[in-house]
């Protein structure tokens, strides 16, 4: 149901803005959390719906807010033995034809630390590196395709974080659509992707088995 609920998302289509609070199962034993909507929120996770949603109305924060309150997001992360790995911005992309605009060469070596870190949540990792960068793409929550990017502190602030962001869209599989987080406080992340043609859609915190 996960799933339905994205790819109606990056379709423009959202849940209804009326302050509701959606739970559905869990499309996978590492993956719970919530991701906020405009008014609306959907909670993955196995636990009792019932729970959930008195755990939110019980938060002192204002009812939109409640689902990704400290409050809620500790009494949830106490729950289900899982941490908070962080609440971020969600953005979401078409794939683009033709060749890249970076000249870009696949990383074999599943030991590499940003390889090494996305199989701890995502599944048919990928990866690519061109001077400066890192790119790598892997399903992630409820089977959606996810991208992030590195750059490398001397090669910041020449527009390589965009065209990565770019890069990663031309190496989608055809008819798929690209998620990415970026940390709200992370500006020139959030530039980046937005840059790049990422539209925004939602706030995510995921809860992990594993700190990130």
């Amino acid at each position: 149901m996960l799933k339905k609920i994205l790819d109606e998302a990056a379709a423009g289509v959202f849940p209804p803005a009326t302050g509701s609070v959606t739970v559905v199962p869990q499309p996978h034993e590492r993956e719970a959390g919530v991701i906020a909507f405009s008014a609306h929120a959907v909670v993955f996770t196995d636990e009792d719906p019932d729970w959930i949603r008195e755990t939110i109305a019980a938060s002192p924060a204002d009812r939109l807010a409640a689902p990704h309150s400290p409050s809620f997001l500790s009494a949830f992360a106490e729950r289900t033995g899982r941490v908070v790995n962080t609440i971020d911005l969600l953005t979401v992309s078409t794939r683009l034809p033709g060749e890249p605009p970076l000249p870009v060469r696949p990383i074999e070596d599943r030991e590499h630390p940003r390889i090494a870190r996305a199989l701890l949540f995502r599944d048919d990792v990928r990866a690519w590196t061109t001077p400066g960068g890192v790119l790598v793409l892997g399903r992630g929550v409820a089977g959606r395709w996810e991208v992030a990017i590195e750059v490398d502190p001397q090669a910041r602030g020449r527009g390589l974080g965009r065209a990565l962001a770019v890069t990663a869209r031309h190496l989608l599989p055809e008819g798929e659509h690209l998620w990415s987080q970026q940390s709200a406080g992370n500006a020139t992340s959030v530039r980046a992707f937005q840059a790049a043609g990422y539209r925004p859609v939602g706030a995510e915190a995921l809860l992990v088995r594993h700190a990130g």
